[in-house]
């Protein structure tokens, strides 16, 4: 017997407060923070859909290692829980523990990059795409055609374009090629999952042409669901076997632990090369601890091999998954524009196809995010032109593929009834979506602008129903 419901999975122990806002403080708090998300106080948010990472809420068994923590310096008790687990989980033999993936990707990218150095992606998301290009190297991303329209389904958006692969590898010569990085789910092209075929094919294209091939993994789980779901091939595997598979088609993996390890801080790099491994231990110790902690504590290592078992039961990303789903096809039913299949972790907005009246250059995708968080209180981010647009020799804005706004649900966080009220904001907007004006930018920097940028509204400011 089944049933439509789909309940959570747990009970809740502990609550904490929202803080409910109204329009008018909304208006004071978003002028505040300069028309970016980024730059508002949590306590003024109600509901949080910013990032997945590093919000979930742990379990008891989680709180309850975090306890047993051993803060050690060298070789504490809580690493070599950790390490035997993502070994276990992913095949290598060399494991380094980062605060964050961002400081993994900072480690393995400098060691790896540089001047003259190409890598490679489905999609590079933005502190990816940040540590390579600070490196000096570049960044390419070739998603399968297929990504590029928000309304055809396809089930796996999230691959790699493998003639694209080859071409580029060829064009730029393997000694040139830092690495090809998968990202699973493939996070900057709309929470699109991977396919096994499709890494089992640039396994064999790296291999061929002797270049690195890495994963990046932070959602790895909740791409095997995928798998198992939709390639028939592995509907007879557990979802632990499949992420373990598509480990050990690759050289190497950076995770950030603050997604599917279910934890608040974390992270790891784990290779198969000995002399690479070595390379970024060094660069591990001078600039983030040694390499039994890398800048974590001891109960942060805890959480973190408890939680790269929970994430992989299957109540869990059942219901993981649907309740993502259930966000996006009641916004699709409603009229609002989203990537088609829904993905994972979030929800992804076409802003391009809601707000068809304001040009890139005026950042359609900022403009749903200050109108979501006035309307609702709801932050989310903006992937599109402000956080991936470049400038040409002449300053004008070079556009990002898509305009894009993620609505990310962190995990075992939110409860139904927070999303029919997300589903219910969206319904407002719709209504006067043809009035909203866009956005300027006021102060930017070089790297990773989105996230301290300032803004203001042109002509007037965005349009309140109150």
């Amino acid at each position: 017997m089944s049933f439509k419901t789909i309940f959570e999975p747990f009970r809740i122990k502990m609550v904490e407060p929202i803080a409910v806002t109204t329009p008018e403080e909304r208006i004071h708090f978003l002028k505040q923070a300069h028309f970016n998300p980024f730059l508002l106080h949590s306590e003024h948010v109600m509901i949080d859909m910013l990032t997945d990472s590093g919000t979930s809420a742990m379990s008891a068994q989680q709180w309850g290692a975090m306890i047993t923590g051993d803060e050690s310096y060298a070789g504490a008790r809580s690493w070599h829980k950790m390490e035997s687990e993502i070994r276990d989980l992913t095949g290598f033999e060399y494991v380094l523990p980062t605060h964050q993936g961002r400081a993994g990707e900072r480690i393995l990218y400098q060691v790896l990059g540089g001047p003259g150095k190409i890598f490679i992606s489905n999609t590079h998301f933005d502190t990816t795409r940040a540590n390579i290009e600070y490196a000096g190297a570049t960044a390419i991303d070739i998603p399968v055609p297929e990504a590029a329209n928000t309304c055809f389904e396809y089930p796996f958006k999230g691959n790699i374009d493998t003639l694209k692969l080859e071409q580029l590898i060829e064009k730029h010569g393997p000694e040139n090629i830092g690495a090809v990085i998968l990202t699973v789910t493939n996070n900057s092209g709309g929470g699109q999952p991977v396919s096994m075929k499709n890494a089992m094919d640039v396994k064999a294209i790296c291999s061929k042409h002797s270049v690195l091939f890495l994963l990046d993994s932070c959602r790895v789980a909740e791409n095997a669901y995928f798998i198992k779901h939709r390639e028939q091939e592995f509907k007879d595997f557990t979802y632990r076997e499949i992420a373990s598979a598509m480990f050990r088609l690759t050289d190497g993996t950076v995770m950030s632990a603050k997604k599917d390890a279910l934890v608040n801080t974390g992270g790891f790099i784990a290779l198969k090369d000995e002399n690479l491994a070595i390379k970024c231990r060094d660069l591990l110790i001078i600039t983030e601890g040694f390499s039994t902690y890398g800048g974590l504590a001891g109960r942060d290592m805890e959480a973190i091999a408890v939680g790269l078992r929970e994430v992989f039961d299957p109540s869990y990303l059942h219901y993981r998954i649907k309740s993502t789903a259930y966000l996006g096809d009641h916004l699709n039913q409603a009229g609002v524009p989203v990537m088609l299949p829904v993905g994972g972790h979030a929800v992804y907005v076409d802003a391009k196809k809601l707000y068809p009246h304001i040009p890139p250059h005026e950042y359609p995708g900022q403009t749903l995010v200050c109108e979501l968080y006035l309307k609702g209180g709801i932050r989310a981010v903006e992937i599109g032109s402000l956080m991936f647009g470049k400038y040409d020799e002449q300053g004008k804005l070079i556009p990002a593929a898509m305009e894009l706004v993620r609505l990310a649900i962190p995990r075992r966080v939110y409860t139904q009834s927070h999303i029919e009220y997300v589903i219910e904001v969206f319904q407002e907007i719709m209504k006067d979506r043809h009035q909203t004006k866009g956005f300027k930018i006021l102060k930017e920097t070089k790297f990773l602008r989105h996230f301290t940028a300032r803004l203001e509204p042109l002509k007037q400011e965005p349009v309140l129903a109150v």
